[in-house]
């Protein structure tokens, strides 16, 4: 009986078969689905254990079922792939780097799946919030881990130092950047 369910939400046979075809024998059970709208249900029926999702699929796009999970505290457990053909389509809405989930360009070889496959499992061992999907601005929610209030301040303070981490890095990337270009000029 295979350990792992992935869910391969694709609207490319040969994706699904692809990424079937490179796991490892006996430790799989693949779930397919060709649409945004039967990924989203299967991911309700199924429960799997992680999730391939294409950024571009019919009925409802892999970045509207990208937002539900995000929005729902037991889906966003859930390790998660993101796969496009460019990354670009995803970078556009959601910005890198990508804290709590993988992406995968496509097509890509049994190496990357599995190197994506296992960060998307330690990425989704991150403490997480849900985002509330909305068609303006996402506001952000807490997702209560059982804790109470205190717990709930501490999160966030934790999420806060992280936000300012991140912040620190960028302005020294752009400073580096500034630098290369004012020495290219001269």
């Amino acid at each position: 009986m295979a350990s792992h369910k992935i869910l391969v939400i694709d609207d490319s046979r040969v994706i699904q078969k692809t990424v079937k075809s490179m796991l490892p024998p006996g430790n799989f059970d693949v779930v397919e689905a060709k649409d945004g709208e039967d990924g989203f249900n299967k991911i309700r029926s199924e429960k799997p254990s992680l999730i391939m999702l294409d950024f571009l699929l019919p009925k409802k796009s892999g970045w509207e079922v990208f937002q539900e999970i995000q929005a729902s505290p037991d889906l966003i457990k859930i390790p998660l792939v993101l796969m496009s053909g460019r990354r670009e389509e995803v970078t556009e809405k959601i910005p890198e780097p990508f804290e709590f989930f993988e992406f995968i360009e496509k097509p890509f070889e049994k190496k990357q799946l599995i190197g994506a496959i296992k960060t998307a499992m330690a990425k989704a061992k991150k403490p997480r919030q849900a985002v509330a999907a909305s068609p303006s601005k996402a506001e952000v929610k807490l997702v209560d881990s059982g804790a109470t209030g205190g717990g709930n301040v501490a999160a966030l303070e934790a999420r806060v130092a992280t936000l300012e981490a991140e912040i620190k890095a960028l302005k020294k990337q752009n400073h580096q950047i500034l630098t290369f270009i004012k020495q290219k000029l001269k």
